[in-house]
This record gives C-alpha cells, structure tokens and sequence, in this order.
C-alpha cells in the first residue's frame, strides 16, 4: 500500500491558477501575438509623445490614451527587424524576388491595369515595368501586403526598439496625422511588421507626402485601389528625380584590375563614367560619359559580378536603401517587360 498525502482545495485552486497563468504566456510566445499594452500609458516615453500630439497636432489626450490601451507590443516584430533579406548574398537574395511564378504574375498585373500603368508613364514618365517590379518585390502585386496593424507595429518600434526609436517615433507621429486626414480609424490599417502600408509598402511620412489620389474619389487608398497604388509609386519616382528614359544599370565588362580603386561604400553615384571607362571599363554606346556612377559588385555563387549604376539606380534605393534591393527591382522589371513582349 502506498500513503495517499492529501491536498487542500485551496492549495489545489493555486496550482492551477498557475499553470492557467503559465500556459497563457507559453501560448503568446509561441503565437508571437504580443500581449496587451495598457501599461504602456504608464510608461514615461508614452507619456511624453501623447503631450507631444496634444500640445502640437490637437489630439484628444483621452483618444490617445484609449488607443495605446488597445496597441500591442509585438517582440516578433523586433525578431523579424534583426533579420532583414538585405543580409543575404545577392543570388540568394535574387532568388527571394525573381521566379517564374513572379514574372508571370507581373505580367498579369500589368495587363489587369494596363491603363493606370500607361497613364502613370505618361504623367510621370517612370517606366511601367519599374512600378509593376516594385510592386512585385514589395508584395506581390498586392497579395502580400502584411497583416500586422500598424499601429502596433509603429509602436512596438518607437518604444521598444531604441535602436532606431526616434525614427519609427516620427512615423507613429505621422501615421496618426494620415489616419486623421483620412479619416481612418488608426486601429484598423494593416502592413508589414515594420509598419509598411498598403499594395506599394509606403511607410506613413512617404503617404503623407508622396501618396496620390488618382482616382480623385476623395482617398489615397492605397490599400485597395490599383490605380492609386500604382500613381504613388510613380509619384514617388518622380519627386526623387526619376529621368524619363535614362538608363538604369549596366554590367561591367571590365579589362585589368584598376577597376577595383573604383569600388566603395555608398549608393550615390560618385565617380565619371569617364574615369571608370579610363580604368578599364567597357562603357556602351549612348552612355554618356560625363554623368556620374557608381560601380557595384554582386556576390554570386561561383564569383562576383559587377555592375555600373546611374542616376536612376540610385533613385531605386531611396525606395530602399539597398543596392541589392534596387538591382531585384531592375532585373524583374526587364524580366517581366521581355515576358509580356512575347505574349504579346
């Protein structure tokens, strides 16, 4: 026989309370859908950026205080922003963008909005397979277009992420100025977890600023609305100062080694193509010399590729600051162009 050790109800309540409790926080872990943010009103930095939209935008400081009751802090969010694709070499970062099934979609996107995509080239003059690229690389076509609300999101890396705090603390500002121009209740907008909006990823200051209403029914919806969607992007292009049929990008044939005096850091075109047709260079026919480049190296699987980047490419990277992020939107672009002129 063996001794049966009794155990008191009240003492049976508290074990499990507790396995209730743990079992809630095991769950949130694993769901990654944050926890609710009420004590986030109490927190000092919360504090002072409600004084901050009261005293200089004339919000409600009671609306406020109700929103960020309802916000919540996300810790996939910084995971994910510790994790970015820009980190991965160029033919694996490729292959994330450029596929088959990519190309065809872009195809199909550009036929579905043919006539947005025109008009945006002629009131912009940016290349329409440069707008459907960025939109495939973006979120495909609008398939992808996140399914975090942003205001969580905005939150979670204004307050919770110090390394880049008062950046996404400008944002969060500006997301709530376009939710009141709007009209938009700021719960409901989704995006991605770095608080991106809509089918062209625009972060809330590039709305404010760049987004367009091409439809003129009164909202920048780009959410829901192609045409929209596709003017912003354009827009956008166009006010960071996109030449109308300049060339992009080429690759490099190179002779010698003195190229590599021509490599370094940076995005911003910053040396003649003369100088680099002078360090061996091979520079195309209709390329003029005396506009400035940049050299770019690309690591390949079985060695590196280089190529020459004009005032174009760069425009690219202000969509991202990336080089392999604007050389991903080129080569879908060429890619899609090239696959929609044999179907046609």
């Amino acid at each position: 026989m063996y001794k049966r050790f009794p155990i008191s109800i009240p003492k049976l309540r508290c074990v499990t309370k507790h396995v209730a409790v743990y079992w809630v926080i095991f769950s949130m872990l694993l769901s990654g859908c944050g926890y609710a943010s009420s004590s986030l009103t109490q927190r000092e930095d919360v504090r002072a950026f409600i004084d901050k939209m009261v005293v200089q935008h004339g919000f409600s400081r009671e609306d406020l205080i109700e929103l960020f009751k309802n916000a919540r802090i996300k810790d996939g969010i910084i995971r994910a922003m510790t994790r970015p694709a820009e980190s991965k070499p160029w033919h694996v970062y490729r292959s994330l963008f450029i596929s088959e099934r990519q190309i065809d979609a872009g195809v199909e996107f550009w036929l579905a909005n043919a006539s947005s995509l025109a008009e945006a080239e002629r009131q912009y003059g940016v290349p329409a397979e440069i707008i459907v690229a960025i939109l495939g690389v973006e979120t495909r076509y609008g398939d992808n277009a996140g399914s975090f609300r942003i205001v969580d999101a905005l939150s979670t890396l204004a307050f919770d992420y110090p390394k880049r705090g008062a950046f996404f603390t400008g944002e969060l500002e500006q997301f709530l100025l376009l939710c009141r121009e709007e009209k938009m209740d700021p719960l409901e907008p989704v995006g991605s977890y770095a608080g991106a909006m809509g089918i062209p990823q625009f972060m809330p200051s590039s709305f404010r600023t760049f987004a367009k209403d091409q439809d003129s029914d009164g909202r920048r919806d780009i959410w829901h609305n192609n045409r929209d969607a596709i003017a912003s992007v354009a827009n956008y292009f166009s006010e960071h100062g996109w030449i109308k049929d300049g060339p992009v990008t080429f690759p490099a044939i190179i002779q010698g080694n003195r190229f590599r005096s021509l490599l370094g850091s940076g995005l911003k075109p910053d040396t003649s193509v003369s100088r680099m047709q002078s360090a061996g260079i091979n520079i195309p026919a209709g390329i003029d010399v005396n506009q400035e480049a940049k050299l770019l190296q690309l690591d390949n699987e079985y060695g590196p590729s280089y190529w020459v980047t004009l005032a174009n490419f760069y425009v690219i990277t202000r969509y991202n600051h990336s080089a392999l992020y604007a050389m991903a939107v080129y080569q879908l672009s060429r890619e899609i162009l090239h696959r929609k002129e044999y179907r046609a």
